[in-house]
Order: C-alpha cells, then structure tokens, then sequence
C-alpha cells in the first residue's frame, strides 16, 4: 500500500514538473528601429506624453459630433468588427477553461440472447433462469488532459493574444469611421462653399454680361465681345448645377456611412466655423502603445509565438487520465442498489507520436514561418505608421503656406477684378482683361477653398496616424 502511494505521489511530482515546464519561448517584441522625429517635420515640436485627446474634445463642431455618433451606433463595418470582438472574448473565455477537465454522464440497457452454442447461452438459463443477458448501467465519466510542457498556458497567451489584436483592430475601425466621417462632413462644407463663389460669380458674370450689352447698343463695343462675355457667364453658371448635383452625392456617401438611408444633413456655414483642437505630435516610438493597427500588428505576433509554442507541445507525449463510477446491474429491480451495483474504474494513458510521416515537424515549421510573418507585418505596419504621420505634417505645413500665398493672390484680384471693371467702363481695357480678371478670381477662390479642405483633412488624418483618441 505504502508502495503505492509512493508510487502516486512520484507520479503527481512529475506531472507537477511537467506541467511548469513550457517548450514555447518567451514572448520578446521584435527588434523595431524607431527614428527619433518624423520626416519633414520642420516646425512641429514633438512630445513624449502618451496621453490622448478625446476625439469630442478634438472636433469641436457640434453638428459634426452629432453625427460621429450615429455612426459609431449605426455604421455597418463598427458593428461587425464589435461582433468580432465579442467572439474573441467568447474564445478567450473557451480557452481560459480548457484546462478544465471534461465531465459527462451516461445511461443504458440492453437485452441480448446468446447462441446456445456459446458458454455464455450454454450457462445464461442455468444460472439466471432466462434465455437472455440484461445489462442496465449508468456512469459518471471524467477525462482530462494533463497540461504538460506549459500546453495550458501556451493557449491561453494564444487566445488573450488573438482577443486584444481583435479589439485593437475594432479600435482601429473606430478611429478610421471618426475620420472618414468629419471628411465627409468637411467636403460637404466645402462643396457648399465653393456653390456660394459659383453662385455669386454667376451674378458678377451677369452684371459684366449687362453692362456690356448696353455698351453695345450704343455703339461703343462690338458683337463679339458681348459673345464672349456671355460665354464667360454660362462658363459661371455651369458650375452650379455640377455643384449641387456633387452636394447630393456626398450627402447620400455620408449618409450611408451613418448608416441610414439618403436625407439631408446639417451642418456648418463655413469650413473657417470647424477647424479642430491643435493635436499634440508625439515622438515615433510612442505609436507602438497607441496606433491600435500597431498594437494589433504587435498582438498577432504574440499570437503566433504562442502557436509556435503549441505545435512544439504537440510532439512530446500526452497524459490523459479518465476515471469512472457508476451503477451496473443485469437485474432492473437491483439496479440501484448500493453497495452491491457500484462500479469504479481509474484509467490513464499515455499517447506519444512516433511516426506520422512528417506532419508534426512540418506544422511546427510552418508555425515558426508564420512567426516570422508576424514580425515582418508588425514592423511594417510600424513603418506605415510613421510614414502616415509624417504624410499628414508635411500636407499641413505646405497647406498653411499655400494658403497665405492663396489669401495675398486673392487680394491682388479682387483688386485687379474691380480695376477692369471700372478701366472698361472708361474704355481703357478691353473686354478680354475683364474676362481674364473675373475668371482667375474665381480660379483663385475655389483654389482657397480646396487648400482649406486639404489642412482640414491632414489635421483629422494626423489625429488618426497618432493613434486617434479616447471617449
């Protein structure tokens, strides 16, 4: 007896050891050289606090929160990715009880009649009085799976990994529909402003169209400058349907992206009423904790190291031990009597792979080589990181000095516009330079209105590229 608990307890030593012994490596981040400032950042000075600005702090513009609401209740792909989210949990739950062991319970009876030829027929009537055998049994059954070579652990890593990567990835959707959203809305703004300046360029035309033809009935200019004027002002008045068919079109774009069907949208006058907060710009190395594709990238590479870990694990051997109790009788009427119907039974195994032609050594290697595919996506979608960042700084800088070089032109012609006019009117310039003059004005303030897009757009891309922002 003694021998035989020396014998357990040596048994239950070992498995203990077995158990803390893990065959996976380690978890170690990848080597990722990090730059220490953004290219083309000349006039931004970069900080090293990590904390993030709330995106209803960021976007100021009330109208325009509004509908980043509805679109994080509504918008279809925020709403699958959450699903998503959900099933990784379930699975991180799953596999949190894996090293549970499994229970179940059975019940049965049968009736067989034995050959009379064989020893039982031959002795089934002579000892039980019948022709046939009843059997009547119900078990409790266990089985587990000892966690030997840290295989517990292994799934555990695996599975927590792969859950944070996917709720990295639905933060990551989250912050692109926030951007996506306030860019509609922004070329929403846009195209309405650039419909005023086609709307009060048609009435300036009109008002040049006027004048000349009443130069031209009395004899002062000929046919063909009042043909050219004309021409100018259908020129004019062609863009305002363009305009309002353009504005439809993104109303019916945004408005999916909300996710409801096409309505109008309110919104700002004027895109100067919608400029967002100043974003601070962090250095590089502080995207790996809060660019969420990053983390997620970084995740995936957990993932995989764990699955490493698990493929090694499945060439040693497994320890399976399976218990049993229950009732057993050939007699209904004593089926339940106890003790004289208990039956036990404890039962333990040992598997180990010897030949399989290869498979488990080939999935290991496969596993390493999708490892190292992990790697090589996670410093990319760091280098992408960096890259984006540096993208949206370069577009600010060269947007606001565009945009004084736009708003000194646009002073020096809406002079010179003003000039011809009145130079004309004196006969000191031809129609043509009043032409040219009211065109390149109207060129120069869409131009304006288009650069102010381009900063309002790099400033919510910046707010993306570092890594978006929190509730």
């Amino acid at each position: 007896m003694r021998k035989a608990y020396k014998i357990l307890i040596l048994g239950c030593f070992s498995s203990g050891v077995l158990i803390s012994c893990s065959v996976g490596k380690k978890y170690e981040r990848p080597e990722i050289d990090t730059p220490d400032t953004f290219y083309g950042a000349t006039e931004v000075a970069l900080t090293a606090d990590s904390i993030q600005l709330p995106w209803k702090t960021f976007f100021k513009d009330p109208k325009l929160i509004a509908l980043i609401d509805t679109a994080l209740v509504r918008n279809a792909d925020f709403n699958t990715a959450l699903k998503s989210v959900a099933q990784a949990e379930l699975s991180l739950k799953n596999a949190k009880k894996s090293i549970l062991p499994s229970i179940s319970i059975a019940a049965s009876g049968n009736r067989t009649w034995p050959s009379k030829n064989s020893l039982n027929g031959s002795l089934t009537e002579e000892f039980i009085g019948t022709k046939y055998i009843d059997d009547y049994a119900v078990s409790g059954n266990l089985s587990w799976e000892v966690p030997l070579w840290g295989k517990f652990s292994l799934q555990k890593a695996a599975s927590n990994a792969n859950y944070m990567a996917t709720r990295a990835n639905w933060v990551a959707v989250k912050t692109r529909l926030i951007t996506q959203v306030a860019q509609g809305y922004y070329q929403l703004i846009a195209l309405d402003a650039q419909l005023r300046i086609a709307k009060e360029n048609d009435e300036l035309s009109k008002c040049t169209l006027a004048m000349m033809e009443l130069q031209f009935e009395s004899g002062q200019i000929n046919a063909v400058a009042v043909a050219q004027a004309k021409a100018q002002q259908k020129t004019a008045e062609l863009l305002i349907p363009l305009y309002e068919q353009n504005i439809t079109i993104q109303e019916n774009a945004l408005n999916i992206l909300l996710g409801r069907f096409p309505q109008a949208i309110v919104r700002a006058n004027s895109l100067a009423e919608v400029f967002p907060e100043e974003v601070p710009v962090v250095v590089p190395s502080v995207l790996l904790s809060r660019r969420p594709d990053v983390r997620a990238a970084e995740f995936s590479y957990m993932a995989a190291n764990a699955q490493t870990g698990l493929q090694k694990a499945a060439m040693y051997p497994s320890l399976t031990i399976a218990p049993q109790y229950g009732l057993n009788s050939y007699q209904f009427d004593t089926w339940f009597d106890m003790p004289g119907s208990i039956t036990k039974m404890v039962a333990a195994s040992i598997a180990a792979p010897l030949f399989q032609g290869g498979k488990l050594k080939a999935a290991y290697k496969s596993a390493l080589l999708d490892q190292q595919k992990a790697a090589i996506e996670f410093q990319q979608t760091f280098m992408t990181a960096v890259g984006e960042v540096s993208d949206a700084l370069a577009t600010i800088e060269g947007s606001s000095k565009r945009m004084e070089l736009v708003t000194e032109k646009g002073t020096a012609l809406e002079k010179a516009s003003t000039d011809a006019v009145k130079l004309f009117n004196n006969g000191m310039v031809t129609y043509l330079d009043v032409i040219t003059a009211q065109n390149s004005k109207l060129q120069n303030d869409l131009e304006q209105i288009s650069i102010q897009l381009d900063q309002l757009n790099a400033f919510s891309e910046l707010y993306r590229a570092l890594g978006g922002g929190i509730e």
